[in-house]
């Protein structure tokens, strides 16, 4: 973990409370150990900017995060998975910002 602000784009599955899932392929993932970290981090879906905090899941939470993956994307149910998963809740007030700006 670096402490500096990155970028990645990972799947994810939206949650009827404002909620995003998303699940890493390898234990190891960049992304996954640095919210591990500091669960603290800036979320951008298509022109929507807001920051999150993500809480870890594990069992069923896990599996159903990782099963909506999987049936959106298609992605090999071999790797997917293997890593940590997450709900990214809106953090704060939950508001979203529209524009043009870069997230985490």
């Amino acid at each position: 973990m670096s402490g500096r602000p990155v970028a990645v784009a990972v799947g994810f599955i939206e949650e009827s409370d404002g909620s995003l899932l998303v699940a890493a392929g390898d234990p190891n993932a960049g992304w996954a150990r640095n919210l591990e970290a500091d669960p603290g981090c800036r979320v951008t879906v298509g022109d929507r900017s807001w920051d999150a905090v993500a809480e870890p899941l594990d069992g069923r939470e896990a599996a159903r995060a990782v099963t909506g993956l999987i049936l959106r994307y298609g992605t090999p149910a071999e790797r997917l998975g293997r890593g940590p998963a997450f709900r990214l809740h809106p953090a704060g007030d939950g508001e979203v910002e529209s524009g043009h700006e870069s997230g985490v």
